[in-house]
């Protein structure tokens, strides 16, 4: 299997890592976690979310689809966290395993065909007593300059990380985000904030 993060996986946290520093802490804020809280992020990429949940006790799991970035974040978590190789359409845990699942910046990399089977996966393995935790694009309207400024910074990234990716990013914006894929699995909102002048969609959610 291709593995698109093969160039530019060493390189992700030192060029993305400034821009998403501030957002990673507002997510933990809003999830709250807890000791013992059991936390799965899907396309959990480097690990650094993950690091933040481990810090403050939770035990936590990661899935993606790159090799590269798994090796990464093996090497940052060692055996904090279960770490694994695969696809979050079909993911090898139980129903109702972890008490929240988080997706940081992930859906709109994805075919649109892929989108609902990774959420019904997600709400699977959460269960009916957990919460889910989306944070992703946000199709605006944004505010002016900050948001346009952070619109630039957002699509020079997205366009450097492929054109597969970019247009996946695109048609993600095109089909509204979030609110979109939320109606569609039934989902209700705990706690929703647009941050970045429009351009990020911070969800919490559990099904209604």
């Amino acid at each position: 299997m291709k593995d698109p993060y093969r160039k530019i996986a060493r390189f992700y946290d030192a060029v993305v890592e400034p821009f998403n520093k501030t957002l990673r802490r507002y997510v933990v804020k809003v999830a709250r976690p807890e000791d013992g809280m059991k936390v799965l992020e899907i396309g959990c990429g480097t690990g650094t979310n993950l690091e933040l949940f481990a810090g403050a006790g939770c035990e936590v799991a990661g899935v993606d689809l790159s090799p590269s970035m798994i090796d990464l974040a093996k090497k940052k978590l060692g055996d904090r966290a279960d770490l694994r190789l695969g696809d979050a359409s079909d993911m090898p845990f139980n129903d109702g395993t972890f008490d929240l699942v988080v997706s940081f910046l992930t859906l709109h990399e994805m075919p649109t065909a892929v989108r609902s089977p990774v959420i019904g996966e997600m709400l699977r393995v959460a269960g009916s007593d957990g919460k889910v935790l989306f944070i992703d694009y946000h199709p605006g309207p944004l505010e002016f300059p900050k948001g346009w400024f952070y619109k630039s910074v957002i699509y020079a990234i997205e366009f450097g990380a492929g054109w597969e990716h970019f247009q996946n990013h695109r048609e993600f914006l095109a089909r509204r985000g979030l609110p979109t894929l939320m109606a569609e699995h039934g989902l209700s909102t705990v706690k929703e904030r647009i941050l970045a002048g429009g351009n990020i969609h911070v969800v919490l959610a559990n099904p209604e």
